[in-house]
């Protein structure tokens, strides 16, 4: 590990003003650069100096600039405040025993900032010596995998020969979620942003069959097709009119995982689209249910040792976007609603890691 200066400069983002609705921007979040003390009797008891490696851009983040509580996420960003996202760092100076500098770990509220001093607790180390990398732990076996996961392994419990339906399908989510279900023996079609994804999904995640949601203006007869049979299970990560289609086409005791809405995130929550057929869910027994993947830590460990073995056999796969330089982090997060990236979001803080 190379020689880190006791005092050094640090750009970090924080939000300047809150962003009530459409994509954050400019006028939102900020880059500035501060000076930071990393000398050894500069840090508390407890705390670790960290340099920011990897950084996870995920939609959720979006719903922590309104400073509002929009049902959600519970902790809105505070004004003027450096913001937080899972993330990867490397250990510069340790005031805890069971850290050790040059140690890579975990976080899922590491602030966005090339360098910070935290306090140690809900740290997880990162083994040097796998096979897996580093951009993985933040998308297969990060918050993307882990929230497929439990929305198929846990929530939705897909028979072989399910119909399984997955909205945003090659994003962060997505490409996990098929990937499991096709696991369980099910049939999946997926939803996508473009006509190359659609090839991504069914190519590489084993998809099959998929469809463009910008060319198929008529998601009830799109359905139709793709769902003679009806669907059985459907993981909504997008909401609004797809989950209002949907709806018209599931079966008798469907499952329904809302794991997002990103549709709608941009909205203020007056203009967010209705689902007008709920009714649908009483006549055919629907159970449709919102999770937050903190509510499941406690299977943490089961998921975490089910998908390392996928990947290792080759039986999931995944794909990562990575952006070079912490300054991309505002342009990062807007892409993320723009349809315009394969798989999960990360930024790269350093060229080299």
């Amino acid at each position: 590990m190379g020689e880190i200066c006791d005092e050094v400069e640090s750009r970090e983002w924080y939000l300047a003003s809150y962003a009530s609705e459409g994509v954050p921007t400019s006028d939102h979040l900020k880059l500035r650069t501060v000076r930071l003390s990393l000398a050894a009797d500069a840090i508390p008891d407890g705390h670790l100096a960290l340099e920011l490696l990897f950084v996870s851009i995920d939609p959720y983040l979006r719903s922590r600039m309104t400073g509002l509580l929009d049902g959600l996420h519970s902790d809105p960003y505070q004004l003027n405040q450096v913001i937080t996202a899972f993330g990867i760092g490397k250990v510069v100076r340790s005031k805890n025993s069971e850290f050790e500098e040059g140690d890579i770990v975990l976080h899922p509220f590491i602030p966005v900032a090339e360098y910070c001093v935290v306090k140690s607790h809900m740290f997880k180390k990162i083994d040097p010596n796998t096979a897996i990398s580093l951009p993985d732990f933040l998308s297969c076996l990060g918050v993307p995998g882990f929230a497929a996961w439990v929305g198929i392994e846990v929530l939705a419990e897909p028979k072989p020969g399910s119909n399984v339906f997955i909205s945003a399908a090659s994003g962060g989510v997505g490409m996990f979620a098929g990937q499991l279900a096709k696991l369980r023996g099910c049939r999946v079609i997926g939803s996508t942003g473009s006509d190359d994804k659609v090839k991504l999904i069914k190519e590489e995640f084993g998809y099959d069959d998929g469809f463009n949601y910008h060319k198929e203006t008529d998601y009830d007869a799109a359905l139709s097709r793709y769902f003679p049979n009806g669907i059985d299970v459907y993981v909504d990560n997008v909401g609004g009119k797809m989950l209002e289609a949907v709806l018209n086409h599931v079966n008798k005791f469907a499952r329904i995982p809302l794991c997002g809405m990103i549709s709608q995130y941009n909205k203020v929550w007056r203009e967010r689209e209705g689902v007008r057929n709920l009714l649908n869910m009483v006549g055919k027994e629907v159970r449709m249910e919102g999770f937050m993947v903190r509510s499941h830590l406690h299977r943490f460990g089961e998921f975490a040792a089910a998908m390392e073995g996928y990947m290792k056999q080759g039986k999931v796969k995944s794909r990562n976007k990575i952006n070079l330089g912490i300054h991309s982090f505002l342009d990062s997060l807007a892409s993320v609603f723009s349809s315009s990236n394969d798989g999960k979001v990360i930024i790269q803080v350093k060229p080299r890691v």
